[in-house]
């Protein structure tokens, strides 16, 4: 059971506050729903009694935060080369509301951005999931909103360059031989 005023985490939007604690008839069926405040002015109601099933949690401690951290820091792990599986595992990995899940799927998804790019459902699901994990990390963390970005993109940004830089292949040189064209566009024999 959770109060008015405790810090919390509503899977798939992130972090927020129980702004209040309400009776409402919908329906023809009284119940008690927490009146959650999310990042941008959303207002989200839950039902008291289904929280904990959707998944909504305390956030997590400092301990924990660092934990992120170190994630965001380590090398990425196996993805599928298939864009509809891959895409679908880490939206398994949001639903979920695991922070650590959430972690993996930032620094996976920015990695792969660094490297080739992302397909646009795979750029929104990493803004999201960056969303996510900001809002969470700003509570725990107890900084502002660009002091918690700054440090994901530099744990990202160090872990990338000691861990992909290297294994990304030079592009070789495609002309081995110079072939003289005239002033024609014609080719000298």
């Amino acid at each position: 059971m959770f109060n008015v005023g405790d810090h919390i985490v509503y899977p798939m939007h992130g972090a927020g506050v129980i702004d209040a604690i309400e009776e409402k008839n919908i329906l023809g069926e009284k119940q008690s729903y927490y009146i959650l405040k999310m990042p941008g002015e959303v207002k989200v109601m839950v039902p008291t009694n289904k929280a904990e099933e959707i998944g909504v949690r305390g956030i997590i401690d400092k301990q924990s935060a660092d934990k992120v951290f170190e994630i965001l820091e380590e090398d990425k792990t196996e993805m599928s080369s298939n864009w509809n599986k891959r895409y679908r595992d880490n939206m398994d990995k949001m639903k979920s509301g695991d922070i650590y899940e959430i972690a993996d799927v930032v620094r996976n998804l920015s990695f792969k951005q660094k490297e080739k790019g992302l397909s646009t459902g795979e750029k929104k699901m990493l803004t999201n999931a960056k969303q996510i994990l900001v809002s969470e990390l700003v509570l725990a963390e107890n900084s502002s909103t660009e002091e918690v970005e700054g440090m994901i993109d530099n744990k990202i940004n160090a872990s990338f360059k000691e861990f992909e830089l290297d294994s990304i292949e030079p592009v070789q040189n495609v002309v081995n031989k110079f072939i003289p064209f005239n002033e024609n566009g014609i080719q000298n024999a």
